[in-house]
């Protein structure tokens, strides 16, 4: 049975204390079935390689890109902060307070 990390009391983003954080998969899930990621990441790397996050910062990864440029590309925290939109919004929302939820402008 493999282990997930278990969940901290910060978000692994933007560092702030959130008391409900969700789990990001830095492969995403729908993309596990297909050859080329079971090509290049073993079982245990699909399912556990995940990081909690704010729904601020979940919603934010899921703008910056797709699915499948997240899951071959940015499938690490340090990856996904060297996206540059991504980084600008969790440097600007680190010293937000805890219930904090920024108003995404439509189309942008």
């Amino acid at each position: 049975m493999l282990k997930l990390p278990p969940q901290p009391d910060r978000c692994e983003l933007c560092e702030r204390p959130v008391a409900a954080l969700t789990r990001h998969h830095l492969i995403p899930k729908h993309l596990h079935r297909k050859k080329r990621i079971q090509k290049l990441f073993d079982r245990e790397d699909l399912i556990t390689r995940t990081l909690w996050v704010c729904r601020p910062c979940h919603n934010a990864i899921h703008k910056a890109r797709t699915e499948v440029e997240l899951g071959l590309y940015f499938n690490t925290r340090e990856a996904l902060l060297e996206i540059e939109e991504l980084r600008v919004f969790v440097a600007w929302l680190k010293d937000k307070p805890e219930g904090f939820v920024p108003k995404f402008r439509r189309g942008g």
